[in-house]
């Protein structure tokens, strides 16, 4: 007998079946009552009684100009200021200490010592790959490692080095790629069966840049099925635990990379974002998750989740590591017509500025008129805030509403750009879906045909209101998480501080501040104006050495 969601019309669920049959695909009515049951179709609710209370006439957010002289001269100002101030901050020996105490390092600190020969990338190399073979077997982070592919980079690394042709602070250094990006002479299985075939021959821009700079490629990690999911969940490969507490989840999407980087087994890792999947594995892991400016990194190579809301960047143990690697990955690329030629700062210069005058926005009411987080996590937050305070930063309180209707965005725009990314895959080979992917992919066809340029439309509306808040404030602060992690088989499920901010394209980053009464992280996200990646890196900087 089926069943309807209370409070769910019934012509709507009409309609979704509907849409199913005209776009041949055979949903199993199984699937349709798991949809229903775990109210998936929430979302089109939402969004309906948000485009009644939003009607505009404009432009929808893809004809907005992007990359302009006013964003770019707004960032740079805020640069110029920190050149002018620079602040000496001492590195903190505790922010390294990762699960169980262990002493991690950073990328900073390896580098120095490789660039005077007095650490080996192939010694370094080894190490990081016998750690894997020793801890991965509990973690589940790789869903591939390049053994071989990974020594032999090494020696050619090392012998570079000794000949005087040293690249800079990657030269020589074991990290990890999430495994939806390109790397030739691998399976690209972004996480999924459907693509456990997929070979590549060729490299995603990310992974060019990545060796142009001798980094070393040691592995690519585990994923939630095509980044769908922000916790590990993953029906074809298993989920990935949290090093903290094996008996709790990384977070999703990119899962592997945060766990991998949180046990010390690389040193750095790429993930990418679509709706938090940077953040909030960071956040549960204890470490740093950056997701830069939409257009600041190239995609190319990267299997799609969202194409206008997607974002790479990097998973590192510490915020001076974060800058390092976005140096390297920034850049303009012809193969992916979302990035835009925006000069790239050396972000490893301003990360020790400080924030002396900055204004920072403190989100106070969200649009929902519930608390924000958990009681811990919001003592941490307001902690965290009281460093910046304390090294000179002035808190601006800030209501929000907008907020709501931001996440709601998130979540209606990456529904219409998964589904076309899918559509025909799922006509042929929906059995080869897991049921977590399958059900929210499916979910994506109840909504009618003027929804998408509807969603565009109060997205230009809703980023136009959000973007003059720089007018008050130099970035925006709120709770990376509103909890800490969850248990394994009870993955993280929302997106609430971190999805607004791909819908906007703004900077943001989660850097660890404190723990829960169980002790695992709890992560502070920082958010500014676009192409303002410096603004955030200083702040979090400050952030990261008062870490309690």
């Amino acid at each position: 007998m089926q069943q309807n969601q209370p409070g769910l019309p019934p012509e709507l669920l009409e309609k979704f079946r509907f849409n199913l049959r005209q776009a041949g695909i055979q949903a199993r009515e199984e699937d349709i009552q798991g949809i229903i049951a775990k109210n998936y179709l929430r979302l089109l609710l939402s969004f309906e009684d948000m485009a009644q209370k939003n009607a505009v006439d404009l432009v929808p957010a893809y004809l907005e100009p992007w990359g302009t002289e006013d964003q770019v001269g707004a960032a740079h100002a805020n640069q110029l200021e920190a050149e002018l101030e620079p602040v000496e901050i001492v590195a903190s020996p505790h922010r390294l200490r990762g699960p169980g105490g262990v002493r991690l390092t950073s990328i900073q600190e390896i580098a120095e010592l490789i660039r005077k020969r007095e650490v080996s990338p192939v010694e370094l190399t080894t190490q990081a790959l016998n750690r894997i073979a020793e801890r991965d077997g509990e973690l589940n982070s790789f869903q591939l490692v390049l053994r071989e592919q990974a020594l032999e980079a090494a020696r050619r690394a090392e012998r570079e080095i000794a000949s005087g042709d040293y690249r800079g602070p990657l030269h020589g250094v074991p990290l990890a790629v999430k495994d939806l990006l390109a790397m030739e002479g691998t399976i690209t299985t972004a996480g999924s069966k459907v693509l456990a075939d997929n070979y590549t021959g060729y490299d995603a821009s990310a992974v060019e840049r990545l060796q142009a700079a001798g980094a070393i490629i040691a592995g690519k990690t585990r994923m939630s099925e095509f980044a769908y999911s922000p916790g590990s969940n993953n029906s074809h490969y298993g989920p990935t635990a949290n090093p903290w507490n094996l008996a709790h989840d990384s977070g999703g999407s990119s899962s592997g990379s945060a766990a991998a980087v949180a046990a010390g087994l690389v040193f750095g890792a790429l993930g990418t974002d679509t709706g938090g999947s940077i953040r909030i594995p960071a956040s549960l892991c204890g470490i740093v998750g950056l997701k830069p400016t939409f257009g600041r990194t190239s995609l190319h190579g990267a299997t799609t989740l969202a194409w206008s809301l997607d974002h790479l960047g990097p998973l590192t143990t510490t915020v001076n590591d974060a800058a390092i690697l976005l140096e390297a990955l920034a850049g303009s690329d012809k193969r992916d017509p979302r990035t835009r030629p925006v000069e790239v700062p050396a972000y490893s210069r301003y990360t020790e500025a400080g924030v002396k005058r900055l204004r920072v926005g403190v989100l106070r009411e969200d649009g929902t008129g519930q608390p924000l987080a958990t009681p811990e996590v919001l003592a941490a937050w307001k902690q965290a805030l009281s460093t910046l305070e304390s090294a000179g930063a002035e808190l601006v309180e800030l209501d929000l509403p907008e907020f709501n209707d931001l996440r709601t965005l998130n979540g209606v725009i990456l529904a219409f750009e998964a589904m076309a990314f899918h559509h025909q895959t799922l006509t042929k080979r929906l059995g080869d879906y897991g049921e977590f992917m399958r059900r929210r992919i499916l979910a994506s066809y109840a909504y009618d045909a003027r929804a998408f340029v509807c969603a565009q439309q109060i997205r230009h509306f809703i980023r136009q209101r959000m973007n003059a808040i720089f007018e008050q404030v130099d970035l925006l602060s709120t709770p990376t998480m509103p909890y800490g992690a969850p248990e394994l088989g009870d993955p993280a499920r929302n997106t609430y501080f971190t999805g607004p901010f791909n819908a906007l394209g703004w900077p943001a980053i989660s850097v660890p501040f404190g723990q829960t009464a169980e002790g695992l992280p709890v992560g502070v996200q920082l958010a500014g104006r676009p192409w303002d990646e410096v603004t955030i890196l200083r702040a979090a900087r400050v952030i990261e050495v008062a870490e309690p």
